[in-house]
């Protein structure tokens, strides 16, 4: 293997193993639960009816999957049957004379209990109080028995008592509700098919909107001091159901689409059939809404599974990018059509560093595996994102008119089915006659993606543009699958403007299959800019290595907004006074926020005090992301220039929670930096304190940057002792889990206070909030101390949770390997670091002295 190739992580953790679908006993047809919902007491009981058409008339026995409740009694066709709970299954024994036979129904009676359920259904003491359940990937067995895997479709009803004045709200239409006494009887029939991971049940005190789609109920459910935020978060989904049931060729299915938003959510949002459940956080205030398009992004996601997942339901756990690749897109999808291509591409863009963070950092996968520990490891980054750019990939093979005629085929096909991955690949050959297989087999069936470097030049005399690819992934062995080698069609855009100003592009397809091709192009001129991968389709990572006259042209002309990103980043790497001016002046004239967003955040990767100088503009950009990244592009400086920049919003504030955010973490970084700038430390933390006791807000994202940067002043012990402070139960809870995080960036092994942060670390270990622990191993994986050790694996020992539990198994990896270290390459970077920011003064000083120098020859040259 090259030297220069580095291994990927192994997704594959001790313990892992295949996973397959059970055998099937028959058929499940309908599933009815009859329960009883005590929220104070934390309690739920009632019956489990499961209709069952058996396979074969030899079926003497069923294992259904039943967690942690406590069985009162099975019946079949309403005669008592011996049974057998281990507390994980359900083990019932059939006798010969229910005359077992394909054509008979078994209608499965269970009796049962849950005491407060620690999964699958959440008790949460809100006041008034709420519950609600999540299913995925294998927890509705934690609320109910029943067959627990995607591959079993049945129609279900739920039928719930709840005090009054709760609602309890779940899938399907509403058959009924009255009262009975001081309980209110909720009644809800889903008449289409799913799986049992999208049954659901949400209680509160809520306050309800009422909108439509086509005449079918839209409503929305939210806490009744929410209710000012209902409708500016949530009131474009009739819009999104219109939108989806266009381009998906399959209008909306089921009898109502509800979005509740409950507290305590372990996830963004679950695509519940037809009733999704939404973490309250998603609620914008009019202040967030300016600025936060997660919200809407997380409504589009949710509501497209009702298409991908719930109306074309995955058979097994392995493919679920099917479902979740879809919904990631149809974020991009939405985008594209509420606020155009630029943005559309801009948040593309996201996802694809989503992913390419996840690969280069913590493991690299095929998307579609079923060998791990828990289907849940699968929920990540290669599924969502990797899986969002695949079907952009395939989007762009396939042009749009049949992109969308097999996404249509696809859909209409297998409505209310199973499928696996091969059913999507079927689909688009028969729709489209192509055979997407060779694009799968590199990007769906193994890990990875080509990291090319390309480089170009002009050869005047023969009019020839050049340009070498090299796909630097490549790695030894025999097949192109050994080498990680990958066979692509890329566009290469020539670019030209004429006298005009107008510009063209002329799209060159060029096959790469080598781990180098160096191709020849003829043109009639030189061009003023070559686009490698024109618009930037390919899911991919690029260096850039263009002369400084092209990539200047590629940054004002390209008509692609990712295109002109591309070539800001490799400015930024050139990194010279020209290339700031290059970048300001870019800057200036740019349409889209986002170009000038990455602008900003290469400004400050070039140490230049003329860099400091151009950020200022940025200060006062319109957008309120471009600000943010200003600002802690800002904050990198480290400088008293930089600090008196911030210092500014950081006492007043701005429109934006998240620009005050970063400015108020951002004097922290400041005041911390060595060699020490102008602010003294004790000043900036009494400004955070202040920041702390009087700027609640919006998700506490202000008081969460506040916390930050107190973080950064862990010299001070009163910094620590504050940290510490707003890690107790009373603090809002984001603004707490801030805090618990920020121990993480405090504690190493030397600081004095690093018993006081482990013991509190300890203490928090021991809560069962899935955020929480969350929250405790993160911070634990950043401290580089043997007693960390043992706590992550307590941790890792209480909890049930496949997420935190794989998370803790890469944290204890992590911290070994800091342990192992050499502190005097520690302390050797410390050195270098220091003196680079010695040495900045003196650069920026020479930079512009060179420029005046060149500039005093060029006026003193002869004409």
């Amino acid at each position: 293997m090259p030297s220069d190739v580095t291994p990927a992580k192994s997704f594959v953790l001790r313990g892992a193993r295949p996973h397959y679908s059970p055998d099937r006993p028959g058929q499940v047809e309908h599933i009815f639960l009859d329960l009883t919902l005590d929220l104070e007491a934390q309690t739920c009981w009632g019956q489990c009816h499961i209709h069952l058409r058996p396979l074969h008339s030899q079926l003497r026995h069923l294992r259904l999957n039943a967690v942690g409740q406590q069985i009162k009694g099975v019946t079949v066709q309403h005669q008592a049957q011996p049974f057998h709970y281990d507390g994980e299954f359900l083990e019932i024994s059939l006798d010969e004379s229910l005359g077992i036979s394909p054509e008979q129904v078994l209608l499965i009676a269970i009796d049962y209990r849950l005491d407060k359920p620690q999964r699958g259904l959440y008790f949460v003491s809100t006041h008034p109080p709420q519950a609600w359940t999540q299913g995925e990937d294998e927890d509705s067995r934690y609320w109910f028995p029943c067959f627990d895997y995607p591959g079993q479709l049945a129609t279900s009803e739920i039928r719930a008592r709840v005090r009054q004045p709760l609602q309890a709200i779940s899938n399907g239409e509403l058959r009924a509700c009255y009262s009975e006494g001081e309980w209110q009887v909720f009644h809800w029939h889903q008449p289409q098919v799913h799986p049992t991971y999208l049954m659901t049940l949400a209680v509160g005190d809520f306050a309800v909107f009422d909108d439509q789609w086509q005449g079918k109920p839209v409503t929305y459910y939210v806490a009744k001091d929410r209710a000012a935020d209902a409708l500016r978060t949530l009131g474009k989904t009739p819009k999104m159901i219109d939108f989806f049931s266009r381009i998906y060729g399959y209008p909306y299915p089921y009898p109502k689409y509800a979005q509740v938003c409950v507290a305590d959510f372990i996830f963004g949002g679950m695509e519940n059939t037809s009733t999704t459940l939404l973490t309250d956080r998603c609620l914008l205030d009019e202040r967030a809404a300016t600025e936060d398009f997660r919200s809407e992004s997380l409504v589009a996601h949710e509501l497209a599974h009702q298409w991908f997942g719930d109306l074309v339901v995955i058979k097994h756990w392995s493919h679920a990018w099917i479902k979740e690749g879809m919904a990631s897109y149809a974020e991009v999808l939405w985008f594209e059509e509420e606020y155009g291509a630029d943005f559309a591409a801009y948040y593309r863009l996201g996802e694809l560093r989503s992913y390419l963070s996840e690969d280069s950092d913590r493991y690299r996968r095929p998307i579609v595996t079923h060998v791990y520990r828990d289907a849940i490891e699968l929920y990540d980054r290669h599924l969502y994102e990797k899986g969002a750019c695949v079907y952009h990939m395939i989007r762009q093979e396939l042009g749009e008119e049949l992109f969308w005629k097999a996404i249509q085929t696809f859909v209409q096909t297998y409505a209310h089915q199973t499928v696996e991955t091969v059913d999507l690949l079927r689909a688009i050959e028969s729709a489209t006659g192509r055979n997407l297989l060779p694009l799968f087999d590199q990007y769906v069936f193994r890990g990875g993606h080509p990291d090319f470097h390309v480089s170009y030049r002009w050869e005047a005399t023969e009019q020839l543009a050049v340009i070498t690819v090299k796909q630097q992934q490549v790695t030894e062995g025999v097949t192109p699958l050994e080498r990680n080698l990958f066979d692509l069609r890329i566009p290469i855009g020539i670019g030209t403007v004429d006298e005009q100003g107008q510009v063209s592009v002329k799209i060159m397809p060029l096959r790469i299959h080598e781990p180098e091709h160096t191709f020849y192009l003829p043109l009639p001129k030189q061009p003023r800019f070559v686009s490698f991968d024109a618009g930037n389709h390919t899911l991919k990572t690029v260096t850039l290595e263009y002369p400084l006259p092209e990539l200047k042209a590629q940054l004002q002309y390209d008509p692609d907004v990712l295109g002109r990103i591309q070539a800001a980043i490799a400015l930024g790497k050139k990194g010279n006074l020209e290339v700031v001016q290059t970048l300001a002046e870019a800057f200036k004239g740019e349409p889209f926020w986002g170009v000038r967003r990455e602008i900003a955040k290469v400004l400050g990767t070039i140490q230049l005090d003329q860099s400091l100088d151009a950020l200022k503009l940025a200060l006062a950009d319109h957008h309120p992301h471009v600000r943010a990244a200003a600002v802690e592009a800002i904050a990198g400086f480290k400088s008293a220039k930089a600090y008196e920049l911030l210092k500014p919003i950081a006492k007043h504030g701005d429109p934006s929670y998240s620009v005050e955010a970063a400015a108020l973490k951002g004097i922290g970084v400041i005041a911390a930096a060595k060699p020490q700038p102008k602010p003294k430390p004790e000043k900036v933390l009494k400004r955070l304190r202040k920041a702390l006791e009087t700027r609640q807000g919006w998700n506490e994202v202000v008081r969460c940057g506040a916390i930050a940067g107190v973080g950064q002043l862990k010299d001070l012990p009163e910094a620590v002792n504050l940290v510490l402070d707003y890690t107790a139960m009373d603090v809002p809870q984001p603004l707490r889990l801030a805090a618990i995080r920020t121990l993480g960036t405090i504690g190493d092994r030397h600081h004095p206070q690093l018993s006081q942060i482990l013991e509190r670390l300890e203490q928090l270990s021991h809560e069962t909030f899935f955020f929480t622990q969350m929250a405790v191993v993160q911070a634990l994986s950043q401290i580089d101390h043997p007693r960390v050790l043992g706590l992550l694996q307590q941790v890792g020992d209480r909890t049930t949770d496949g997420r935190i539990k794989r998370f803790v198994d890469e944290s204890i990896a992590k911290v070994q390997k800091a342990i192992g270290s050499d502190d005097r390459l520690k302390t050797l970077e410390t050195t270098l670091s220091e003196l680079q920011k010695e040495n900045q003064t003196l650069k920026s000083r020479l930079e512009e002295l060179a420029a005046r120098t060149q500039a005093t020859n060029q006026e003193s040259a002869p004409s």
